[in-house]
C-alpha cells in the first residue's frame, strides 16, 4: 500500500474507533441529567436507578475513551508532523483549553458519584451540568481543530513560514459555530438511541407488564424522546452546514451532491452513485431546484460544480454515497422517535410491538454509523488537503517507515479494548440487575441519591 494511505488508514483506524467512545461519553451525562431531574420533579425512583446505572456504563464507556483519546494524539504528532507544525503554531489553544475542560469533567464526576447522599438535590443537578459541559466541551475543543482544517483563519504561509498569526481567530474560524452545534446534537441523539437500544432489548426480553418491562418502557421513551428532539436539530442545522459549505468548500458540497456542471437552479440528489464517467448520479432521486435553495435561499443561486475546479483537487466521488446515508440515518432515527412518542404518548398505547422494538434495538447501532458516516465525509471530502487549500495531506504526511506493522498492532489494541469493554458492561450488569436496585431502592431507610455510588450494592 502506498505510504500516505497506510498513514490515513491508522489514523482513520483509531478515530473511527475512538469516536465511539466519545459520542457516547459525551451523550450519556447528558441522559444522566434528564433522568435526574425527572426523579425530582416525579419523585419516580425508576429514574433514579436509570441515572445511577448509566453511571456506571459512562465510567467504563470513559475507561476505553480516554486511553483511545491518547493515542490519537500521539498518533496526530508522529503520522502528521507537517500538519503539527501549523497546529502548534497556530492553533494550540483548543487542546490547551481542553485540558481545563476533562478537568471540569472528572471533578464534578466525581462529586455526583461519591458525595450524591451528602449534598442537595440541586448540587447535584449543578455537578452533572458541569459533567456534560466539561464533556461537551472537550468535544467541542477537539473537532474545532477539525472545523479550523476546513476553513483555515489567523495565519498566512509565504515562502514555507508561518506569519500574521492570530490564534483568536483561528479558533472562531467561519466553521466553529457550526460545528460546534453539530457535534452537540450528534452526541445527544447517540446518548439517547444508546440507551433507548438497551432500553428496547429488555423489553423484548422481559414478560410484558412485569415491574422490570414497565421500568425499561420509561428508560426507552426518555431515550426515544431526547434522541428524536435532538435528530430534529439536526435536520434543522444542516441547512446551515450546506450553506457553510457553499460558501467555503464549494468542491466537498459538489462532490456530496455529484454535480458536475455549474448552474442555478441545482438539483437536490438523492441516493444513487456518481459516476465521473457519464458525470452524473446514476439512479439517484432529483428535487428539482433544492441544492440552490439549500445553499442560497434562492431557487435561482448558482452552484459550483466539480468542472470548475482541477481535477486533482475533486474530493473522492464516494463522499456523495457517505453524506446520503448520514442524512437517511438522521432521518429514520427522528421519524423513528416521533412514532415512538405518538405511539405512547398520544394513542396512550403501553404495549410496543416486538417488530417496533426490534426497530428501536437497530436505531442504537445505527446512530454510531451515521456519526461514522458523518465523519469520514467531512474528512474525506476535504481531501487532497488536510488544511483546505493551505497544506496538502501529501505534504503532512511522516516520511517514518514500517506503518503497515504498526497498523496491524493498533488493530490488535482496538479489538482487545473493545472485546474488554463490553465483556465489563456484560458482567457488571448481569451481577446488578435491575430488578435488584429496584428491590433496594424500594426499602426503607436506603439513600436513593447514595445508590449512585460505584460502590455498588
Amino acid at each position: 500500500m502506498d505510504h500516505l494511505i497506510i498513514a490515513r488508514s491508522l489514523f482513520g483506524t483509531t478515530m473511527a474507533f475512538h469516536i465511539i467512545f466519545a459520542t457516547i461519553g459525551v451523550g450519556l451525562p447528558m441522559m444522566i441529567l434528564t433522568a435526574e431531574l425527572l426523579y425530582q420533579r416525579t419523585n419516580n425512583k425508576d429514574y433514579s436507578i436509570m441515572a445511577k446505572r448509566w453511571t456506571k456504563a459512562f465510567a467504563i464507556i470513559l475507561g476505553v475513551s480516554i486511553p483511545t483519546g491518547t493515542i490519537a494524539g500521539v498518533q496526530l504528532s508522529l503520522l502528521w508532523p507537517g500538519f503539527m507544525k501549523v497546529i502548534g503554531t497556530v492553533m494550540a489553544l483548543p487542546f490547551q483549553i481542553e485540558i481545563y475542560a476533562f478537568f471540569l469533567e472528572a471533578l464534578f464526576m466525581s462529586i455526583y458519584v461519591y458525595a450524591a447522599d451528602r449534598i442537595a438535590p440541586w448540587m447535584r443537578n449543578v455537578s452533572l451540568f458541569f459533567v456534560a459541559l466539561g464533556g461537551l466541551a472537550s468535544a467541542v475543543l477537539i473537532t474545532n481543530v477539525h472545523a479550523f482544517e476546513g476553513t483555515p483563519a489567523g495565519f498566512d504561509i509565504r515562502n514555507g513560514k508561518i506569519v500574521n498569526v492570530d490564534p483568536w481567530a483561528a479558533f472562531f474560524n467561519p466553521s466553529f459555530a457550526i460545528n460546534a452545534l453539530h457535534v452537540a446534537v450528534s452526541a445527544y441523539i447517540v446518548g439517547g438511541f444508546i440507551v433507548a437500544m438497551v432500553a428496547a432489548f429488555k423489553m423484548l426480553k422481559s414478560e410484558y407488564g412485569t415491574r422490570v418491562y414497565r421500568f425499561h418502557q420509561k428508560a426507552l421513551m426518555v431515550g426515544l424522546i431526547v434522541g428524536g428532539l435532538f435528530s430534529l436539530f439536526t435536520a434543522l442545522s444542516g441547512h446551515e452546514a450546506a450553506q457553510s459549505l457553499y460558501k467555503y468548500q464549494p468542491e466537498k458540497l459538489a462532490g456530496a451532491e455529484g454535480l458536475f456542471k455549474t448552474q442555478s437552479y441545482a438539483p437536490l440528489t438523492i441516493g444513487g452513485y456518481t459516476d465521473a464517467k457519464t458525470e452524473s448520479v446514476k439512479w439517484g432521486i432529483e428535487v428539482p431546484w433544492g441544492l440552490s435553495f439549500l445553499a442560497g435561499n434562492r431557487f435561482d443561486t448558482v452552484v459550483k460544480g466539480l468542472n470548475d475546479f482541477p481535477q486533482k483537487y475533486w474530493p473522492p466521488l464516494f463522499i456523495h454515497t457517505l453524506f446520503n446515508a448520514m442524512v437517511g440515518i438522521g432521518m429514520l432515527l427522528l421519524l423513528m422517535g416521533v412514532i415512538g412518542f405518538i405511539w405512547n404518548k398520544v394513542l396512550k398505547k403501553e404495549r410496543f410491538p416486538n417488530w417496533l422494538l426490534w426497530v428501536y434495538v437497530a436505531c442504537g447501532p445505527l446512530s454510531i454509523l451515521g456519526i461514522e458516516f458523518g465523519w469520514i465525509f467531512a474528512c474525506t471530502g476535504r481531501q487532497p488537503w488536510t488544511i483546505y487549500h493551505k497544506l496538502s495531506t501529501a505534504d503532512s504526511v511522516t516520511t517514518a517507515g514500517n506503518l503497515g506493522i504498526l497498523f496491524i498492532l493498533f488493530v490488535v489494541i482496538y479489538m482487545v479494548l473493545a472485546i474488554s469493554a463490553v465483556l465489563v458492561l456484560l458482567y457488571y450488569f448481569k451481577k446488578n440487575t435491575v430488578l435488584e436496585d429496584i428491590n433496594r431502592t424500594e426499602q426503607k431507610n436506603v439513600s436513593l441519591s447514595g445508590s449512585n455510588s460505584l460502590g455498588g450494592k
